[in-house]
């Protein structure tokens, strides 16, 4: 999934939960800027950080990562 699609996809959901950007970072305990170079695809959220982000956004890291399309895998069994 490319770096763009997931920055529309927090920006998507951060709308939608009615925040903006500065609230999400005061939340996160980040610059408004972090989340803004999030949302324009320069940067992605740290591991430590996404879990929390999912959170806030009533989602799954699964759904930011895939950008709002759920992969499905088949397991193999050996």
């Amino acid at each position: 999934m490319s770096t763009i699609k997931i920055s529309e996809q927090i920006a998507f959901l951060r709308k939608q939960k009615g925040l903006t950007q500065e609230e999400l970072a005061n939340i996160l305990g980040v610059t408004n800027q972090a989340v803004s170079k999030w949302e324009t695809g320069e940067n992605l959220p740290d591991a430590g950080i996404l879990l929390e982000l999912a959170d806030i956004l009533n989602t799954t890291t699964d759904k930011i990562l895939s950008a709002g399309n759920l992969i499905l895998r088949k397991t193999k069994r050996v």
